[in-house]
């Protein structure tokens, strides 16, 4: 795969979390959904495609919000409504407790009240099936920051339910790192900026405003997942230029013979800050970092996710 052909440099809507309102492209099956999980009510935000007629199973992309966010802004932030219904998949936005995900870090507001999210999750995908047909072959998980994080966790401890993860702004906590045991491979893509104030592309410990804990450098954690879904060959490297003229370039790894079919991705955006790359940036610059336009998160996310399947 050409890095030039899988991604495309379109500018896309990045709303603040905090101030996120409906979900956008609303159709009919679009909903605000409850169940109860360990007697506690959670929520989440669904959109169905546009031409979803119920006959065919479909994917399922599960997209978690950052910390103080909800799923309604992960929804502004990733803009993966118009997505769904260009490729005819479904999406659903959970909403994390406290704002925050149990992501294995031991230091969220979710992980400090034991909240089991990967039940959560497992139970959410359950209510999916339950409702629509969806192909439980092709389910996948995004996220960016805390949910980026949570991502990296649902890879480890739910690889018998979901087929792919994207991880944006985020690695993989050295708590997940130790006691990841998938059950079968799962592909893993990463993108992280290498100017990311939250998340150091280096790793280490996080300033607790970030919700602390200690992860591992964007390195560190592709080479987890090399050596997990048994990797047995040098990665394909690439690198894009800055076509944006935005001050971000961008380097690519892929690794392509992994065990049943599985791949391993990394992207440093080189310039780039805590960010959603082609989204506008929810907060100043000198705060969060540059929002890269060289590539768009979300199309080559969905990319990824399309070529692969449990």
């Amino acid at each position: 795969m050409k890095l030039r052909g899988a991604l495309l440099a379109v500018p896309a809507f990045f709303g603040v979390a905090a101030l996120c309102g409906i979900v956008a492209h609303q159709n009919a099956d679009d909903r605000r959904g409850r169940l109860e999980v360990d007697g506690r009510e959670r929520s989440y935000e669904l959109h169905v495609p546009k031409n979803y007629d119920g006959n065919q199973p479909i994917p399922l992309v599960l997209a978690l919000h950052g910390r103080f966010g909800t799923g309604a802004g992960e929804e502004k932030l990733a803009h993966l409504d118009k997505l769904s219904d260009k490729h005819a998949f479904g999406v659903v936005y959970p909403n994390g407790l406290g704002r925050s995900w149990a992501d294995g870090r031991a230091a969220t507001p979710s992980d400090e009240s034991g909240t089991d999210d990967v039940k959560f999750i497992s139970a959410l995908i359950d209510n999916m099936e339950q409702e629509y047909k969806v192909d439980t072959k092709r389910i996948y998980a995004t996220g960016m920051s805390n949910g980026g994080f949570m991502s990296g966790r649902l890879a480890c401890d739910l690889s018998n339910r979901i087929a792919a993860v994207a991880i944006v702004a985020a690695s993989l906590s050295e708590n997940t790192a130790a006691t990841c045991n998938p059950v079968q491979p799962v592909s893993v893509m990463i993108i992280q900026g290498s100017d990311d104030p939250l998340v150091p592309l280096e790793g280490g410990t996080l300033r607790r405003g970030g919700s602390g804990g200690s992860v591992l450098s964007h390195q560190a954690a592709v080479q987890k997942f090399v050596e997990l879904n048994r990797c047995n060959s040098q990665p394909k490297k690439e690198h894009l230029a800055d076509r944006a003229n935005d001050g971000t370039t961008v380097d690519a790894e892929w690794y392509a013979s992994c065990a049943d079919g599985t791949q391993v991705h990394g992207y440093v955006v080189n310039g780039g800050g805590h960010t959603w790359p082609s989204g506008m940036p929810y907060l100043p610059a000198a705060m969060i970092g540059k929002a890269t336009h060289n590539l768009d998160a979300s199309e080559l996310i969905w990319h990824f996710f399309s070529g692969h399947h449990r």
